[in-house]
């Protein structure tokens, strides 16, 4: 039970890989807040967790809102100090800087990246007080390599990949860890909707999963088991790192 007796908060946890990470955390033992936009998934997760027994509080919010980040930061405390932060929350957009207008690029850095560094600040004063906690950012391939038609979203990514080093930086002397994972395509209702879209879904999953060097997308669980093993003590000399898990997308 690798985070037996630890509160963890988990945003954009209600599908996807956010899900994967909420299951996967319930499974070893985590006392967990999770937030979503998702009304629905949040209901479904509400639910779920009810059933399965799990300690996991669930709460409606947009993490570029700071105003949300306090009411999280207030659920949190009625389970005790925040031992790891996973922010995972986030979306992409297509097009290139010349298509990608100005409010679509503010709405996109509120979310992938205004909501990481909210996140931290709300949760480092009791970390650093403490002299412990693990932070796990979820970047993308997207931020470390580039992508036609993804100007925006691998922007905000490889803003995500700074932040991270930075703070790794700053707060290693506090006890604190910092660490990304930078998944590649992964199976998920994001792009199931981004598909539903195109003329042949199928043509277009196929696409999506010939960019990986293993021909397939990832599973959520895979990607989850990466954020496990940097927010656990598993990765106790592990801080500033960025874990890639894209099927080899970045070296093609």
């Amino acid at each position: 039970m690798k985070l037996l007796d630890k509160v963890c908060v988990v945003t954009g946890g209600t599908s996807g890989i956010g899900l994967a990470v909420v299951r996967l955390f319930a499974q070893h033992g985590a006392t967990q807040v999770v937030m979503s936009l998702d009304v629905d998934g949040c209901d479904d997760l509400r639910k779920e967790a009810a059933e399965a027994g799990w300690p996991v509080r669930v709460l409606v919010g947009d993490v570029g809102d700071p105003a949300v980040w306090e009411d999280a930061m207030a659920v949190a405390g009625e389970v005790g100090p925040v031992d790891v932060l996973v922010n995972n929350a986030g979306y992409g957009i297509q097009g290139t800087v010349l298509e990608t207008s100005i409010a679509d690029w503010e709405a996109l850095f509120k979310t992938n990246t205004a909501g990481v560094f909210l996140g931290c600040r709300a949760v480092l004063p009791q970390m650093v007080t403490r002299g412990s906690g693990s932070i796990v950012n979820v970047s993308s391939v997207a931020g470390q390599i580039g992508m036609s038609r993804r100007a925006a979203y691998c922007a905000s990514k490889a803003a995500v990949v700074g932040l991270t080093r930075a703070m790794a930086v700053d707060h290693a002397k506090d006890g604190i860890r910092v660490n990304a994972v930078a998944p590649g395509t992964t199976d998920s209702p994001y792009f199931d909707k981004i598909a539903a879209d195109v003329a042949d879904p199928t043509v277009y999953r196929r696409y999506l999963a010939g960019r990986q060097l293993m021909d397939r997308l990832a599973d959520p669980q895979e990607i989850a088991q990466a954020v496990l093993f940097l927010a656990s003590d598993a990765a106790s000399f592990a801080t500033g790192s960025v874990v890639t898990v894209d099927g080899g997308m970045s070296v093609v």
